[in-house]
C-alpha cells in the first residue's frame, strides 16, 4: 500500500502545495522563496528518507511568517493523509543528533493528539534570510495537523545555524522510526484500537 499524501492552501498571502512519500528515497524539491528554509525542509526529507515536493510562494516581502506557518500547515496535512489509519506504524519515535557543538533531542508520538513543546537555548534572530522566531510558527503547524504530539529540545549549542540542523534532523529521524510499519501491531498501535 502506497503512503503518499498530498495536500494544498491558497489564502490572499500564500500558496502552498506539498506532496510527500513516507516510503521514499529522500528525492526532494522544495521552493519556498526562504533560502534556509528550503535547506532545514530538505535535510528534513533527507534524513526521514521521504520524498517531498514543497512549492510555497508567499509575501515574503512582508516577513516569511505566513509563508512558514502555511508550508507546516500543509506539511502536517499531507503527512496525515499519507500516514492514513496508521494502522501497524511504530507510532513513536526519539532521535538525538549532534551537530558539532550542538546538540538536539526529539521525541514524538503520532497519537492524533497534538501538542508542542519546544526548548532552544538563546538563537541569533536571523540566520541567512530566516527569521528563528519562526521555528516555533513551523512545528507548531506541523505538530498540530499531523497530529502529533512533538517535544523538541536542543540541549546545548553556541551556532545557531547548528542548533536548527540538529533539531530538523532529529525530528526527520524521529519520524522515520515512527512511521516504520511493525508486526507487533495488526491494527493500530494503541489499546484503544485506533489513533485519532
Amino acid at each position: 500500500m502506497k503512503r503518499s499524501g498530498k495536500a494544498d492552501r491558497t489564502t490572499k498571502e500564500t500558496r502552498v502545495a506539498v506532496a510527500i512519500d513516507l516510503d521514499g528515497q529522500g528525492n526532494v524539491e522544495i521552493s519556498t522563496g526562504i533560502g534556509f528554509f528550503d535547506h532545514m525542509l530538505t535535510l528534513l526529507a533527507a534524513h526521514a528518507r521521504f520524498n517531498l515536493s514543497v512549492e510555497a510562494k508567499g509575501d515574503i516581502e512582508v516577513d516569511g511568517h505566513h509563508t512558514v506557518e502555511d508550508v507546516g500547515i500543509v506539511l502536517g496535512k499531507a503527512f496525515s493523509q499519507a500516514l492514513g489509519d496508521k494502522k501497524g506504524i511504530s507510532r513513536y519515535g526519539t532521535a538525538y543528533v549532534p551537530m558539532d557543538e550542538a546538540l538536539a533531542l526529539v521525541n514524538l508520538d503520532i497519537s492524533g493528539r497534538p501538542y508542542l513543546h519546544i526548548e532552544f537555548p538563546n538563537l541569533a534572530p536571523m540566520v541567512g534570510d530566516f527569521d528563528t522566531q519562526l521555528l516555533e510558527e513551523f512545528f507548531r503547524a506541523f505538530a498540530i495537523h499531523g497530529g502529533i504530539t512533538l517535544h523538541i529540545r536542543v540541549l546545548y549549542g553556541r551556532n545557531t545555524h547548528h542548533m536548527i540542523e540538529a533539531a530538523f534532523k532529529a525530528l526527520a529521524r524521529s519520524l522515520k522510526e515512527a512511521v516504520k510499519t511493525s508486526s507487533d501491531w495488526e491494527a493500530s498501535p494503541s489499546t484503544k484500537g485506533l489513533l485519532d
